[in-house]
């Protein structure tokens, strides 16, 4: 009988490690010291949170919107005027008044100098002039709020948004981590099954040369060997994978070796309904569906208020004359009565996304109260099928002892002996692969709901725990 290969989930382990050297050096890492270095290390996680602390500088900046502004205005330069000045006119004008004086008085005037044709003016200088500007908007129909309402929405959709990230950063840990424990399980399982069958294969080349079974039962018993030093080649080649991609994924130097075993807990999970009532409360998705509905709702604000009359206060006075100082100062209406831009369909419009926001309210809480009981059911199926594999087990385990007691009497042949250790390889193997499913699921199910960093008070609490070595 040929032990069943029994595939590994390794193809998240497959995608975050590329082939390497084989490493000798394995550090022992608790499950809480690969969190703790994982979630500091992670730069994604580092990339949400700069996410959200952008977001929250973006509003803090924008808090004094619609507030008083004061500026000041500098300007130097120099010009050159060039004007000709047409003075036939007065010249015209001045002869006619002339021929209309006295004689006496008229005859002195004409001998005064007579006036050019024209005159060509011409002015240069440097001059700098400096204003000191102050513009204070007192009514701008609720636009400042509408923008930082809008800005508020944003930075809670970055924290939620980082929320949701930190959760399915810390179900890829479990991921990977009990992944590398159950590669580790499966190697001690098949290291232990080669040393079985290489011990009766040395037994079956001693038996055939004393004639007591014949060479077809020899080559069989080869032929189980070599497949379990397949098997096991196989399983410490996963193994090495499997510690080399939790290596890269804490940030560790050397390949890492996971210290806590995988687990099941006896006791039933809490009733259905409490998961769903946490779901509904700490949910990020529900957090950033929410942000998104404040954000369409403050658009609109903010469209409706560019049809509102705008009321701003001005002043304007020079600062570096040397006589009186000019200024001005105050207040501006502005009301658009009619423009090019269909103001009521952009408020439509923005309607639509407030309701739109709605709608995917109502489809996402559909959609988590879905999810989050598909995994409450995974992981109550997870252990109910790890508790009945008990039973095959014990089972598998008295077969065994069976056959190592009918070998000593005669009645078992050394296949027989062989056979009934991989069988109990086997179950083993497939119980600690049922292990690593209930810890999948409920590393799942924490995260629907919103209480991610509750796995490891459930880890805890588990009364059955699986180790590599554990026989």
């Amino acid at each position: 009988m040929k032990f069943s290969r029994f595939p590994l989930t390794l193809c998240l382990l497959v995608m975050a490690a590329s082939p390497a050297k084989s490493q000798t050096v394995h550090n022992a890492m608790s499950f809480e010291q690969a969190r703790a270095a994982f979630l500091e290390r992670s730069e994604q996680l580092a990339a949400s949170i700069k996410s959200v602390d952008s977001a929250r500088l973006r509003r803090e900046g924008m808090e004094g919107l619609g507030g008083p502004s004061v500026s000041i205005t500098g300007m130097a330069y120099r010009y050159s005027a060039n004007v000709d000045v047409d003075l036939d006119p007065a010249r015209r004008a001045l002869g006619n008044g002339i021929s209309l004086l006295p004689p006496q008085l008229g005859g002195a005037v004409a001998q005064l100098p007579s006036l050019p044709s024209n005159y060509d003016l011409q002015r240069k200088s440097n001059v700098g002039s400096a204003s000191l500007a102050a513009v204070w908007p007192v009514y701008i129909g609720g636009l400042g709020d509408a923008v930082r309402g809008e800005l508020d929405a944003m930075t809670d959709e970055a924290v939620a948004d980082a929320a949701s990230s930190r959760a399915q950063l810390q179900t890829l840990l479990v991921q990977r981590y009990f992944t590398a424990q159950l590669a580790d399980r499966n190697a001690s399982l098949r290291r232990r099954a080669l040393e079985g069958v290489r011990a009766h294969d040395d037994a079956a080349q001693r038996m055939l040369k004393a004639g007591v079974i014949s060479q077809v039962e020899r080559l069989q018993a080869s032929a189980a060997l070599a497949d379990a030093q397949q098997q096991s080649r196989k399983a410490d080649d996963d193994a090495r994978l499997a510690h080399s991609a939790l290596a890269r994924t804490v940030h560790a130097g050397a390949a890492v070796r996971p210290s806590s075993p995988l687990f099941v807990s006896s006791e039933a999970l809490p009733p259905l309904l409490q998961f769903l009532d946490s779901a509904l409360n700490h949910h990020p998705g529900l957090s950033q569906v929410a942000a998104k509905q404040r954000q369409a709702a403050s658009l609109h604000d903010a469209s409706e208020a560019l049809r509102k009359p705008q009321v701003l206060a001005f002043g304007l006075r020079e600062v570096n004359t040397t006589g009186k100082p000019s200024w001005v100062a105050g207040v501006a209406v502005r009301w658009t009565l009619w423009d090019s831009i269909d103001r009521d369909k952009l408020s439509a419009a923005g309607l639509r996304k407030v309701e739109q926001a709605e709608l995917m309210d109502a489809q996402v809480r559909s959609d988590i109260g879905l999810l989050v009981e598909k995994n409450w059911l995974a992981v109550e199926q997870s252990r109910t099928q790890y508790l009945a594999g008990q039973a095959q087990e014990n089972l598998a385990r008295e077969l065994l002892r069976l056959r190592q007691a009918g070998l000593k009497e005669g009645t078992s042949t050394t296949l027989d002996l062989i056979d009934a250790q991989l069988n109990l390889a086997k179950v083993q193997t497939e119980r600690a692969l049922v292990a690593n499913q209930y810890v999948q699921a409920l590393a799942a199910l924490l995260e629907s709901t919103g209480q991610s960093d509750e796995f490891s008070r459930y880890m805890a609490r588990a009364d059955i725990q699986i180790t590599a070595d554990t026989p």
